[in-house]
């Protein structure tokens, strides 16, 4: 195994502020003196306890993961390897990292230190938690994987064991998460897993597990699994169970503290969590001027170098119109240029992108997209604070972790994929978000009675929903066009296509906004152009943004068409059903066990074990 498998050191993270300490679980008079910390004393307070599991919110996504996420939904400069065939069987990290493993067990090997048993099971259930969420994110890239519960040695002998089955370690999560929910406080904290927090996540991984058992039935992804592993539907009664225990108890709502114009875009754009008596987020990490902790989304928007974030035309056309009936029934969509379609359509999509009538947070200045600042055209505005944060690192909104609405939808496509779904339960799930923007809800009998063919297509939507199911295609298919615009840059879309098996859809180009050639443009329908496109050489006239098509941007049809920045990126690459669903295991790793630990499928590493 790699240098990840094998650190050893023991450590107490530094304490951070004098407003994370809590009460010592032992009187203050027989503490061990904080200066003389040993193995066989520390994690016997509270304060030693909290203090040490702060390092483990750090396996959280970071900021750049969510504002630019990288998927076939939001594409920027550079490509994510998966959707360019680029992924190499190296012998670097990969994903194939266990420090933090070790970190949470060392954590729970001593915890036993604390006498105050509360205390104690509070803190190994935050642990627990973290070693959940842990090996959630390896099962999503590897599928089998060891499972550790001890820390290891250099010499141990279980370095080298093979893999686990992936049933196996969802087991174990799922003791895990439960030991957490049961042990985990009950209150609201922005900032700290609660039993709430607890709940999202096993509703989370076990709509995973379900959906990737369905729907990957039979294929090579899980051809290792066991004669008696648990089938597809007892993951998604777990995250149905999980789900509706949140939904009934937790007190946490859909946020609509505002208006149907501003409530989405209201959950993005605060600098703390708290402001507004928000109840939808569960957990936001949280970015501070008082203890500089910074990002760059508002740089990222306003640069036209550091990554150029922007949606993809077939996630923008995905987006129902105001009244609910299909943007892609409509004659001539697919040419209609920026300001005609983005008219009348679900108030979401305005809360997402720059659209005609946009002003930035804190001025009643419209601005329009600038395509030099985004691949797409489509810019995005979530997470986008007013221009004072403009600066490289100098944005400070709170980003969010897990909210309602993820639970929300869990709970309705676990029970859709189940066949138990009612209207009664989209009324319950969906009906909230969809009132919350002023849209109508989903009547699942017209849903099912017409699916849409454009969620049905090979390259925009999902085919194998009509292959797998008999009943309820229609349903799903809207939760799914639910869950990828209510959940877009939040770090779900790149897993949520791997679940469903629909990796075809990565190969679709990744168009951006409409233009039928040459000439001066008016995004933002304000009377002033906003950019010009040329041939030869740029008109009296033009616009201050003049780009050069063919040189300084390439459209889909050569002089018209969709902006099409990656045109040239991925010639003859399509995606491997044998092989694309999982990461590869790291060279280095199969060589130092001696092919204990198995390649994943389709990937040929050269070893003869």
């Amino acid at each position: 195994m790699t240098i990840h498998m094998k650190t050893s050191i023991k450590y107490i993270g530094v304490l951070l502020s004098a407003s994370l300490l809590f009460t010592s679980c032992e009187d203050v008079l027989d503490k061990f003196p904080l200066d003389k910390l040993s193995p066989e004393t520390f994690l016997s307070t509270e304060t030693e306890m909290q203090t040490y599991t702060n390092a483990f919110y750090t396996m959280f996504p970071g900021a750049s993961d969510l504002y630019a996420e990288n998927s076939d939904a939001t594409i920027g400069t550079d490509l994510n390897q998966a959707l360019w065939g680029g992924r190499t069987i190296n012998s670097g990290d990969s994903g194939w990292s266990w420090g933090n493993l070790r970190k949470i067990n060392t954590f729970l090997e001593d915890s036993h230190h604390c006498k105050d048993e509360k205390i104690r099971n509070q803190y190994d259930g935050l642990a627990r938690f973290f070693r959940a969420y842990f090996y959630f994110e390896k099962v999503k890239m590897f599928g089998d994987v060891p499972w550790y519960d001890h820390t290891l040695g250099s010499d141990d002998e279980e370095l080298y064991k093979p893999r686990d089955s992936r049933d196996y370690v969802m087991q174990k999560m799922i003791e895990d998460i439960d030991f957490a929910i049961a042990n985990l406080p009950a209150d609201h904290a922005d900032y700290r897993v609660t039993k709430w927090t607890a709940l999202a996540l096993k509703a989370r991984f076990c709509l995973f597990e379900g959906t990737f058992r369905k729907y990957h039935a039979g294929d090579v992804t899980l051809q290792t699994l066991p004669s008696d592993a648990k089938d597809y539907k007892f993951y998604l009664e777990q995250a149905v169970a999980a789900a509706d225990e949140f939904m009934t108890s937790s007190g946490y709502s859909i946020y609509s503290s505002e208006s149907t114009v501003k409530n989405y875009i209201g959950l993005f754009t605060k600098y703390r969590i708290s402001e507004g008596t928000n109840k939808e987020i569960i957990l936001a990490r949280n970015y501070s001027v008082e203890f500089g902790v910074s990002h760059s989304a508002n740089a990222s928007y306003v640069s036209s170098t550091l990554g150029r974030t922007g949606f993809t035309r077939k996630v923008i056309a995905s987006y129902l119109m105001k009244d609910g009936s299909r943007f892609t029934d409509k004659a001539g969509w697919e040419t209609m240029q920026f300001v005609e379609e983005t008219k009348n359509r679900d108030p979401r999509l305005a809360q997402t992108i720059r659209t005609p009538g946009y002003c930035r947070l804190g001025t009643d200045i419209q601005t329009a997209p600038n395509i030099n600042n985004s691949v797409t055209g489509y810019a995005p505005i979530k997470y986008f604070m007013g221009p004072e944060d403009d600066t490289y690192q100098q944005s400070y909104c709170d980003l969010v972790l897990f909210r309602a609405a993820e639970v929300y939808l869990s709970y309705a496509e676990a029970k859709a994929e189940l066949g138990t779904i009612t209207q009664a339960d989209i009324d319950r799930a969906i009906k909230p978000l969809r009132d919350r923007v002023g849209m109508p809800n989903i009547d699942m009998a017209a849903a099912n009675a017409n699916p849409d063919p454009y969620l049905l297509d090979q390259y925009s939507g999902y085919p194998k929903v009509a292959e797998k199911n008999s009943s309820n295609v229609g349903i799903i298919l809207e939760i799914r066009r639910e869950r990828t615009i209510e959940l877009l840059q939040e770090g779900y879309r790149y897993y949520d296509v791997i679940r469903w098996a629909e990796g075809h859809t990565f190969e679709s180009r990744l168009l951006g906004m409409y233009f039928p050639g040459e000439g001066t443009y008016d995004l933002n329908d304000d009377g002033t152009p906003d950019v010009t496109l040329y041939i030869n050489s740029a008109p009296a006239g033009s616009a201050a943004l003049a780009l050069k098509i063919g040189t300084d941007v390439t459209l889909s049809d050569g002089d018209s068409g969709c902006l099409e920045f990656h045109k040239t990126t991925r010639p003859g690459w399509t995606w491997n059903d044998g092989r694309d669903y999982l990461y590869p295991i790291p060279v280095e790793d199969r060589s130092l066990t001696q092919g204990a630990l198995t390649q994943n499928p389709g990937w040929n590493d050269g070893l003869s074990f």
